[in-house]
């Protein structure tokens, strides 16, 4: 179906595109995301059984995701001064070894303490490779099909966000821990054979060589933030989705067993189905250009947050919970990408790699709302989380909105 839809958008776009180069940096994605995700959803529900804890799984995501505070910044820099293609591979190699390492903690059942050490050591490479690849998509596609490119990428990953969990859900049944993440381990090994293959379309010699000749890269990059109007108003209404909405992927494996008495396999299935949701989104932006970028960004948001807090009123009910999961995935996604389509569009290429980084920053939000959300539901049950979520998510999201109104008219 993908390889479909590239060959018709490159012969649209009067192959303006470089089909084999993007169509293997597909593969490559859907690979490490798929492996991602099963990794995410092994390490949440691992460590659930560990300690039946909520505030256990708020930590466990904070680990994955702190690192981002500390080295997403670096990654930009790398992005913008070196070979994208040699720093993806070291940090996928990195990725593979410590995803070894914490099949060997889970196997010996080690105390937890070590266990969150190598989640950092894991998510490190991984904070690093999320600025990089998205940088590196733009070495791949001529600019005028970047929107389409960033949708159809965002797509496979959401294909990869639907088969890892159901899958990680079911093997999680039959196998233990330590044995999935060898599993995991050996998938991502093909990345290592498959990436060497890309050639790079895109000639980013002479930026290359613009931005080693600065000397602070980071007093150019905030302040050409700061002069953008847009890519402000970008950072800022990230805050509410970040915070209080994507968080629910942590709180998942707590919502399916107490609210909905859901084990494993009913955890995969409801990311599965969001994963759906997000899929339909992106295969829309993908077919057609994205206009009115602002209205979507706002209008997604405060849906995301909506449906997210239906989902924990209609509980009881399997056939609507399955509905609201599928669209909080639509709606989360849609903003999700429509963020990244409208910042690909409007950052200078010298520039690409480090504003990105800032951007992808806001990955940083989820842990601060985890923590909080594990708290709430420590305190005063799922229910009251959920719904927090879902209410917080919806009201920052317009009072922001409403602070920013330039925003609504882009």
């Amino acid at each position: 179906m993908i390889s479909t839809a590239l060959q018709r958008w490159t012969a649209r776009e009067d192959k303006a595109l470089a089909f084999s180069s993007f169509r293997k940096f597909l593969y490559g994605s859907f690979i490490v995301r798929s492996a991602d995700w099963m990794d995410l959803t092994i390490l949440n529900w691992l460590v659930y059984q560990w300690t039946g804890s909520a505030v256990a799984l708020g930590i466990v995501n904070a680990c994955r995701l702190i690192p981002i505070i500390f080295f997403s910044l670096h990654g930009g820099v790398l992005a913008d001064r070196y070979d994208r293609k040699k720093i993806l591979l070291i940090c996928y190699g990195g990725i593979i070894v410590s995803t070894v390492l914490l099949a060997f903690l889970a196997y010996m059942k080690v105390a937890i303490v070590l266990f969150y050490g190598a989640i950092v050591l894991r998510s490190l490479f991984m904070t690093i490779e999320v600025p990089v690849r998205n940088a590196f998509l733009a070495d791949l596609v001529d600019h005028r099909c970047l929107p389409n490119a960033i949708s159809l990428q965002t797509m496979v990953i959401n294909l990869a966000r639907m088969v890892g969990p159901a899958l990680a859900g079911w093997l999680l049944v039959k196998y233990s821990a330590s044995e999935l993440f060898i599993v995991v381990a050996a998938g991502m090994t093909m990345i290592l054979f498959l990436l060497p293959k890309i050639e790079v379309t895109q000639n980013r010699e002479l930026e290359k060589k613009i931005v080693k000749e600065q000397k602070n890269d980071w007093k150019e990059t905030f302040r050409y933030i700061r002069e953008n109007r847009l890519i402000v108003s970008i950072l800022l209404i990230a805050i509410a989705p970040m915070v209080f909405g994507f968080p629910y992927t942590t709180m998942l494996p707590l919502f399916a067993d107490e609210l909905m008495g859901m084990g494993p396999d009913g955890f995969g299935l409801l990311l599965s189905v969001s994963s759906i949701g997000a899929i339909i989104s992106t295969m829309i932006l993908s077919i057609k250009k994205p206009t009115h970028q602002g209205k979507v960004l706002v209008l997604s948001a405060l849906g995301f947050g909506l449906c997210l807090g239906f989902f924990i009123l209609f509980k009881e009910s399997y056939l609507i919970s399955l509905i609201l999961i599928l669209i909080v995935g639509f709606t989360s996604q849609l903003y999700r990408t429509m963020s990244r389509i409208t910042l690909q569009m409007n950052v200078e290429e010298t520039l690409r790699g480090r504003v990105l980084s800032v951007a992808l920053m806001d990955r940083a939000y989820i842990p601060l709302g985890s923590l909080l959300i594990g708290f709430i539901a420590g305190q005063f049950g799922a229910v009251a989380a959920g719904l927090f979520m879902g209410m917080g998510c919806f009201a920052i999201t317009l009072l922001i909105a409403w602070q920013r109104p330039g925003l609504w008219k882009t």
